[in-house]
């Protein structure tokens, strides 16, 4: 008996490890035309081989057909830890003074699409060890290349 269910564990646990989608990628939306959520809130992008989804739990707030995207942009914000640089030199002086020198980065993709007569574009923040996968992905279903945004240049 216990063999068996050593077995069916064996088999069973590899399965469930495995079976997480590839193409589905945790990520903040940052702020755009989707209406239904607000800025700051986990979402999921799912990029399947014809469109791009927005989830919410189980609400899906956007579906966009791959060919109705016109861009893709990537963006980084980097400031310094000055917040946490703070706390810790309330403990201690020299790892605070050290990770005032430290700086973060912040990852953004963002899409703009046209659908007919719907217009819309969401910005949204992504994990930095995802960012490249998510960039890849969409380029690959799109077929554009994405901008980045940091390398262009404003002219007023």
């Amino acid at each position: 008996m216990k063999s068996c269910v050593a077995l069916f564990l064996c088999l069973l646990v590899p399965t469930f490890a495995f079976a997480s989608d590839a193409n589905d990628y945790k990520v903040m939306y940052d702020g755009g035309s989707l209406q239904s959520v607000k800025s700051g809130t986990d979402v999921r992008l799912v990029i399947d081989p014809d469109r791009v989804r927005i989830v919410h739990g189980k609400e899906e707030l956007a579906n966009i057909p791959a060919a109705s995207i016109t861009e893709i942009s990537y963006g980084q914000d980097v400031h310094r830890r000055v917040g946490a640089a703070i706390g810790l030199a309330v403990v201690s002086l020299g790892v605070g003074a050290l990770m005032a020198l430290t700086k973060s980065k912040k990852h953004y993709i963002g899409l703009t699409w046209v659908d007919g007569d719907k217009k819309g574009g969401f910005a949204m923040q992504c994990d930095k060890n995802e960012y490249r996968g998510e960039l890849t992905a969409l380029e690959g279903i799109t077929g554009k290349k994405a901008v980045d945004s940091d390398a262009m240049t404003v002219k007023n």
